[in-house]
């Protein structure tokens, strides 16, 4: 979790093992480490790591450095080195902020520029459902444009058994317009049927 920020994409960083909740020395945190905390938060990408910048907290320092190769969906995930007895020089408790992901995101693939359409719409994230297979690069392109992933390379349909509520979003409405939550139609509580699978341009890209 990230405490103390201006929202849950932003804080100091505390990690929760054994039941209870410690912070990570900012030395201990690099890039690819940020990433997988950014991604397991459902935020977009890290832009700033500053240590001390949401001060120190009480909590006990983490006694593993975090070695994450930035694929991971996990921070428990990742490698770790034991450094037992370890503590962070004031000022130094990693903080943390990631981008906010404005409510659009694709799930499913190791990259996040590619996968399953899913908006966030009144608090809840639900995918996005195609009932009248209507999406096609365009609208992809809108999506991937959202997420700074260039355009579509191919929009499908993909069936899903799974009775998960879903989103109808205006087809037309999103090729006018990058606010794509703007877009969301009345929800019936309609479930999914149907899915919207975007794969974007921009394939370098790790889900962040």
């Amino acid at each position: 979790r990230l405490v103390h920020g201006s929202s849950l994409c932003s804080g100091r960083l505390e990690v929760r093992s054994n039941q209870s909740w410690s912070s990570v020395c900012e030395e201990d945190l690099d890039l690819n480490d940020a990433q997988v905390v950014c991604r397991e938060l459902g935020c977009g990408a890290p832009g700033l790591l500053l240590g001390g910048l949401y001060g120190e907290g009480e909590a006990p320092v983490w006694t593993s450095e975090l070695q994450c190769e930035g694929h991971e969906s996990a921070v428990l995930d990742c490698r770790r080195s034991s450094s037992a007895g370890k503590t962070c020089s004031p000022g130094t408790a990693a903080g943390l902020t990631c981008s906010d992901p404005g409510g659009v995101r694709l799930v499913g693939q190791p990259s996040r520029c590619a996968g399953t359409l899913e908006i966030q719409h009144q608090g809840h994230w639900r995918p996005v459902g195609d009932l009248y297979k209507l999406w096609d690069l365009k609208s992809g392109s809108a999506v991937c444009q959202h997420l700074d992933c260039g355009s579509a390379v191919s929009v499908n349909r993909t069936d899903n058994s799974t009775d998960r509520p879903v989103w109808f979003v205006s087809v037309p409405c999103v090729k006018l317009t990058s606010g794509l939550r703007d877009c969301v139609g009345v929800d019936y509580n309609y479930t999914l049927s149907s899915g919207v699978d975007v794969v974007c341009s921009v394939q370098g890209a790790r889900r962040l």
